[in-house]
């Protein structure tokens, strides 16, 4: 079986035990992950051969975020070392009425200075299928985002299907653009586009037509379509364009559910109810995971290929830390319908 090759940011997350705020806390347990290897984890958990590409400081630090990929089975060759630091986000998780809050501390981590020429693409690219990307590492920098985009154009060139998350952080366009600027460059050589109607305004001005969405309100699923359409309108690359649907009835219980839209269906996935949120955090990714699973596995059934993400992804939701943590059997068994969550013996 090819690779997946996944590039972007490892962070350290610093999170205050349990439910305490952060004006309670005098210690912080530590996970690490971010976007793009929150994916190569579930992938790799699955049983596919993926590689993550990053630029890591040269210090303990940095190989803690080194060992974590490599305990999870994820290849670790072309990751680069050089920079001062690695990025850290501070997370207190929220509950009940309460929502979670994060505070980030990385600018000028070794990421962000990474530098156009200095990976070799073709020699990451050889022997893979797919590489994936987020809309969070061309919002650290201009060079990272230059360095995504000859990703891209190397990806498209050797035939990989390319797919994105746009993953729309406000509070990470500090270095002059707008998203605006970047990112259509970017998505224009993706096959695969994943986002939700905040993704698609805030980068490109899509909006859903004829819909006024609510805050904290989950909307009719068919509402999308248009935003899949002109999303596909736009980037007439794209094979498939899939949004997520959470519906936020508290910080403890969200609804979960996606569509994907392939440019002659709309498929629909059943809707979970997540009554007892252990960490929200990653579970975008892990849905991403899923997905591609679910692409490469059950090549030509996107409805399955849909489901299996959002199961995957819904399990996330009952696991501590950044990354998806599960089995296929236990994705494959919630999907089946079995939900019990009794004791295997």
């Amino acid at each position: 079986m090819k690779k997946v090759i996944t590039f972007g940011e490892i962070m350290l997350r610093l999170s205050p035990p349990g439910f305490l705020r952060f004006s309670q806390t005098d210690s912080f347990d530590v996970v690490y992950g971010g976007g793009e290897s929150n994916v190569a984890v579930s992938l790799a958990n699955y049983g596919i051969p993926t590689e993550f590409v990053t630029r890591l400081p040269k210090n303990d630090i940095g190989e803690c975020a080194l060992m974590e990929m490599r305990k999870r089975n994820v290849g670790t060759k072309h990751i680069q070392f050089g920079g001062e630091r690695l990025g850290i986000y501070f997370l207190e998780t929220g509950a009940v009425s309460r929502g979670s809050k994060v505070v980030y501390d990385r600018a000028y981590s070794s990421i962000s200075t990474i530098q156009k020429n200095s990976v070799d693409w073709e020699e990451v690219f050889r022997d893979a299928e797919w590489f994936h990307w987020t809309g969070i590492t061309p919002a650290l920098s201009q060079s990272a985002a230059d360095v995504c985009l000859e990703a891209i154009k190397v990806a498209n060139k050797l035939g990989v299907t390319v797919s994105t998350d746009l993953n729309y952080r406000a509070k990470l366009w500090k270095y002059g653009k707008e998203p605006g600027d970047i990112m259509p460059d970017l998505v224009e050589g993706c096959d695969v586009i994943l986002g939700n109607e905040e993704d698609a305004e805030k980068h490109f001005g899509i909006h859903p037509e004829d819909v006024d969405i609510t805050k904290g309100e989950s909307m009719d699923s068919k509402a999308y379509l248009s935003v899949c359409k002109q999303l596909m309108k736009r980037f007439p690359r794209a094979k498939k364009v899939i949004t997520t649907l959470r519906g936020s009835i508290s910080a403890s219980h969200n609804s979960w559910a996606g569509v994907l839209y392939n440019g002659e269906q709309f498929f629909e996935s059943p809707t979970y109810q997540i009554t007892h949120i252990v960490d929200r955090v990653g579970g975008g990714d892990s849905f991403m995971g899923g997905l591609i699973y679910g692409l490469l596995t059950y090549k030509g059934d996107d409805q399955k290929a849909l489901n299996f993400a959002v199961a995957a992804s819904c399990l996330k939701h009952t696991i501590y830390g950044d990354a998806n943590l599960v089995t296929v059997d236990e994705v494959e068994k919630l999907m089946g319908g079995d939900a019990s969550g009794r004791v295997a013996r």
